[in-house]
């Protein structure tokens, strides 16, 4: 998607005979609301890209001197209500200062502070809940429902990333993300005071629905605040907002649990909520609130998609379920899980995206591949390391630690702007990377492998997934249309989501039937930090699926890009 066009809002009679014509109306993510008169400055401005910074003025026009004739033309009229068609020079200078601003600068700062450090928390409660899980599932008894621990968390959220697509086109995204971050907060008081496996699932499915809610309504928010240029920079901002917590996360997380007990660990996260409500809340709106056009009808919500929606976190869950009882009985919910599925996901995620078909729906389908693959096996990983090396809840914590720095680190890389001709190849060696990680990662199961073997491996599958995840952003925002972003925001959501449900049920699945069972009866007699007892190919059945999903996804990274005739 390129750079919006401006509407021609100027004198016709200004423009030489020689200029070109101004360009036609086009809508435009970045347009203000009517009568914020500083705001449509400001957004006009951060949408011409090409003019640098402390450039003169044209004596005529007030603007820059290098900006473009065609855009010296099409200066919105409604974006400066009541002033003339000469703006000062003064301001042409503000319009070129806010041009070359990235996101620190004085027009994006406090907005990108306050976003980023809602993804910090969601990150932080990741990397430390992942560490106290092991815990928390052997004190309740529920080690067989290890995976559906986390996939409840991805399949309320199926729902809720669909509702907050439409919720955020229609009103704005401040308050879907407002509600959201209301939600993950009680779901994880839930969690924490659970007295059974199911209570603490049921505060995990809480935590869905706000995640849902929360992570399409930021790329709303970047979609109408950040012109595109710079939005590959706010999303390698998202993946380095990940390396403070993937540190400091376990460690905090393992010495809690193992001093204080795992429930402190989900109780004592909900009173960070109170950073990113301060932070984010105004600054969305004020720059990103109401609905795109708000001059265009109110549409009604999609109540079709939302049905589909419905349908999709409810075959997701009975999917789930029927891996776990694995009997005769489990069939029916299996069937039936399939029956809503199917559907749902033809109804919910563009043309084509099942059978990669090349551009968006490949970008999305891609983006479910990575995701589910690799988070289906890093789930398994804390859990591996406990019970078959050993190794305390701090300890396997932080063998995954230094994957929050690689995956900052590949983010970083693909926000370059000389590598964007070659981003096809950038998500392509990502998904080998991450493919041979996920590999790698079970040969922890013989003794003679050091358990270090596991952090490396990680590292370098986590640098890949920073190139990944953060490209396939990208590129929605780029294919999207401005009234589209919020509905395929929400449809690269669902492929997240959605994929990381059925892979995890398929691993919980393989890994309840070949020892996981009795894995998590062993468990109830042992000490918190002991081994309990080996069962290596309940583990190797969850991760070696896993990697050859990920070679799949390599192949689907070639089809990212329309190639031109």
């Amino acid at each position: 998607m390129t750079a919006p066009e401006q509407r021609d809002g100027t004198d016709a009679a200004r423009p030489a005979p020689t200029d070109p014509p101004p360009p036609p109306p086009s809508p435009s993510p970045y347009e203000p609301r009517r009568g914020d008169r500083s705001h449509g400055r400001r957004q006009a401005g951060a949408s011409w890209a090409g003019v640098s910074r402390g450039g003169s003025a044209d004596p005529d026009t007030g603007l820059p001197a290098d900006l473009p004739a065609d855009l010296k033309t099409g200066i919105p009229g409604d974006v400066r209500p009541g002033m003339p068609d000469a703006l000062p020079g003064d301001l042409g200078g503000a319009v070129a200062e806010a041009a070359a601003e990235g996101v620190l600068g004085r027009t994006y700062r406090a907005l990108s502070i306050g976003i980023v450090s809602v993804v910090f928390l969601i990150a932080f409660e990741a990397t430390a809940v992942g560490t106290a899980m092991p815990v928390a599932a052997r004190e309740l008894h529920g080690i067989p429902l290890y995976a559906f621990a986390f996939s409840a968390y991805f399949t309320t959220s199926l729902f809720a990333m669909v509702l907050s697509g439409q919720w955020a086109d229609r009103r704005g995204p401040l308050q879907p993300l407002a509600t959201g971050i209301t939600a993950f907060g009680v779901g994880l008081l839930l969690s924490g005071a659970a007295g059974s496996m199911w209570v603490f699932i049921a505060g995990r499915a809480v935590q869905g629905l706000g995640g849902g809610l929360v992570i399409v309504a930021l790329y709303v928010v970047i979609g109408r605040a950040y012109p595109e240029r710079i939005r590959p920079a706010i999303m390698a901002a998202f993946a380095a907002s990940w390396v403070i917590p993937s540190v400091v996360g376990p460690l905090a997380a393992g010495t809690v649990t193992e001093q204080l007990g795992w429930r402190w660990v989900f109780v004592g996260i909900p009173v960070l909520i109170v950073i990113p409500l301060a932070l984010a809340l105004p600054q969305i709106r004020r720059m990103a609130s109401g609905p795109a056009d708000p001059d265009a009808p109110a549409q009604p919500y999609d109540r079709r998609r939302i049905r589909l929606a419905l349908g999709i976190s409810a075959g997701a869950g009975l999917l789930q379920y029927a891996g776990q009882e694995l009997n005769w009985l489990a069939v029916l919910p299996a069937a039936a899980g399939v029956a809503l599925l199917v559907p749902a996901v033809r109804g919910l995620l563009p043309t084509g995206t099942v059978r990669a078909a090349r551009g968006l729906p490949s970008v999305i389908l891609l983006r479910g591949v990575a995701a589910g693959s690799f988070i289906a096996a890093e789930s398994f990983v804390p859990l591996m390391l406990v019970t078959q090396r050993g190794l305390t809840p701090t300890m396997a914590g932080l063998s995954l630690a230094v994957g929050g720095a690689t995956w900052a680190l590949g983010s970083f890389v693909q926000s370059r702007p000389r590598l964007e001709p070659y981003r096809e190849r950038l998500m392509v060696s990502g998904m080998v990377l991450v493919a041979a990680s996920i590999a790698v990662a079970p040969t922890v199961l013989i003794e003679a492998v050091p358990v270090w073997i596991v952090a490396v491996a990680w590292a370098f599958g986590c640098f890949g997934m920073g190139m990944v995840i953060a490209s396939t952003s990208v590129l929605l925002l780029k294919l999207s249309a401005p009234e589209e972003a919020g509905s395929n925001s929400a449809a690269l959501q669902i492929s997240d989501g959605l994929s990381n449900v059925l892979l995890l049920a398929l691993g919980g699945a393989a890994f309840a039937s070949l020892g996981g069972k009795a894995l998590g009866a062993a468990a109830h007699g042992t000490a918190a930090t002991g081994a309990t007892g080996s069962h290596p190919m309940a583990f190797a059945a969850v991760f070696l699926p896993m990697a050859v999903v990920a070679v799949v996804g390599a192949w689907v990274a070639t089809r990212v890009v329309v190639r031109e005739k």
